[in-house]
């Protein structure tokens, strides 16, 4: 039953993701030279620059083989995805054919002005008019959560700094010029000559903004062409997605203008060939410029035994991670109260649950989780004074081989003493040499004859502190008698639970203040011991 609800949470939040859209990234540069070698040395130089400028955002590319190149034109020109890429490099020879053969569609039909066809589907190629001052990278992020067959591609050429400079400068002094006309045009009619066309003003402060960004604030200038070319079963489809499209470009101040007579030009442009047909550019900084870069999120997607996380906050897909594969598998779960961190750690308890044959502990001081592991079929092991659950802290566990386990025990030991005892100084030297002489001789006997000798108590530790003739041991015997023999003995019995089950819940809740630290530290050992075991199995 938990699972088939845990299955249907799943499917709910998968179908409000956008987990069904498969996005195609693709970086196409080019370089003009004379031949071929020169363009490889070239070329080899711009990928690796690209390839570690992209290592540096955290995100991952690979260069495209041929075969990968043609695999990928393939799919543009067959929309739709019903068509199998069936090819091999052994093919060119024995049929004859090249490899436009084996990529190109049954048939292209470019008689309409404003429309096209590709086999029996239907597309549209149109171009983005940037009017906003000001761009916001959540366009191309709205355009590509649109669940539609659409290629989007931006044709970027650099312009010479010194050019991109002249150019501008070129613009200022016929601004300034068309400035003084009007100038002279107020002191001929009599009006003051500062009163000029709102028009000009804005251009002259724009102009001279540009040029201030050129000369210093290392920006560069770019030409772009933003195409973007709809594919769509029917004509219907197609006229409903370009208006979609249309509404978004529209609400940052864009307009989308449809091209005429040029939709062959255009759609062969928006191949990943680098080739630009259509010669409507605009001119954009490297800051407005770098606002069209679509990688504006970073996904966590990972497959095996991977647990579910929530969607990611702005590209809504769902997060699903392996937290064992990562650099650094642990967790903390941080928030303001009520803000959910107990319901993300029983949901992800429950994921682990399902999906693994982890082994699970809980540590828990509130007694959130005792009903969710009673449902779960888990051990649950209440630590209070009235419950008929126990746990030895003097328990040893023999079977680390590669380590002493009787030092990590004394260690142990030496800490919760220190808790026990107290005080601004805590344990002196000679304290620690008698406990430590106690450890020695409680578990000389246990670890000789481990089948015929049970495990030690706080009780046989005590009686060991008392025969001891320092004075030392007789303070540590009167500070640890509270926990043998009074009213705080709830540690001073033999383990009766089973702490090898998969799911177990150390439920502390119902514990007084003056046991909660010393508790909180046994059940940190306790736990370490068991992770120490499973990491060597």
């Amino acid at each position: 039953g938990v699972r088939q609800e845990y299955v249907e949470m799943l499917e709910n939040q998968i179908a409000k993701s956008n987990n069904g859209i498969v996005r195609t990234k693709l970086l196409t540069f080019g370089v003009n030279v004379d031949d071929l070698s020169t363009a490889r040395a070239r070329l080899e130089r711009v990928e690796a620059d690209i390839m570690n400028n992209f290592k540096k955002l955290g995100v991952k590319s690979a260069a495209l083989s041929g075969l990968e190149r043609l695999e990928l034109l393939h799919g543009q020109l067959h929309p739709g995805g019903n068509d199998p890429f069936r090819f091999s490099w052994d093919m060119i020879p024995k049929t004859g054919l090249s490899t436009k053969d084996f990529i190109a569609p049954t048939s292209f039909d470019f008689r309409f002005s404003r429309l096209f066809r590709v086999g029996t589907t239907w597309g549209a190629s149109s171009y983005l008019q940037i009017l906003a001052s000001e761009l916001s990278d959540k366009l191309l992020a709205e355009l590509l959560e649109l669940d539609a067959e659409m290629t989007i591609t931006l044709h970027v050429q650099t312009v010479d700094q010194a050019a991109a400079v002249k150019a501008i400068k070129a613009k200022v002094s016929d601004i300034d010029k068309m400035k003084v006309e009007e100038q002279k045009k107020a002191v001929r009619s009599g009006y003051d000559m500062d009163i000029l066309p709102p028009d000009l003003v804005t251009y002259s402060q724009d102009a001279k903004t540009l040029l201030e960004d050129l000369q210093s604030r290392n920006e560069r200038m770019f030409l772009l062409t933003f195409l973007v070319v709809n594919m769509a079963p029917t004509r219907r489809e197609l006229d409903n997605d370009l208006f979609t499209v249309s509404g978004i470009v529209q609400k940052y101040n864009c307009a989308l203008k449809r091209l005429d007579f040029q939709q062959e030009q255009a759609f062969l442009s928006s191949l990943p060939l680098g080739h630009n047909a259509i010669e409507i550019q605009r001119g954009l900084t490297t800051s407005s410029t770098a606002i069209f870069v679509p990688f504006i999120t970073q996904e966590l997607r990972m497959d095996g035994e991977a647990v579910y996380y929530g969607l990611n906050a702005l590209s809504h897909n769902v997060i699903m991670a392996n937290r064992k594969k990562l650099k650094n598998p642990n967790g903390l779960f941080l928030g303001v109260p009520g803000s959910g961190k107990s319901f993300a750690a029983k949901r992800e308890l429950v994921n682990v649950f399902l999906a693994t044959r982890d082994r699970i502990i809980v540590v828990d001081p509130m007694g959130e989780y005792s009903p969710l592991i009673r449902r779960l079929g888990g051990q649950v092991i209440e630590i209070a004074p009235d419950s008929p659950h126990h746990i030895n802290p003097m328990d040893i566990d023999l079977s680390f081989d590669e380590e002493n386990p009787r030092a990590l025990k004394a260690d142990f030991i030496l800490s919760l003493m220190e808790l026990i005892v107290g005080g601004k100084d805590g344990l002196q030297p000679i304290d620690r040499t008698v406990i430590d002489r106690c450890v020695r001789f409680m578990y000389r006997e246990h670890i000789q004859h481990p089948e015929k000798k049970q495990m030690p108590t706080l009780q046989d530790l005590y009686e060991l502190l008392c025969k001891q003739p320092e004075a030392e041991a007789s303070r540590l015997a009167t500070s640890l008698e509270i926990y043998v023999s009074g009213s705080l003995n709830v540690f001073n019995h033999e383990t009766n639970v089973d702490l090898n089950r998969r799911l177990v819940c150390l439920d502390l809740k119902k514990l007084g203040a003056g046991l909660r630290t010393i508790a909180m530290l046994i059940m940190q050992d306790l736990v370490n011991s068991q992770v120490s075991l499973n990491f060597m199995n």
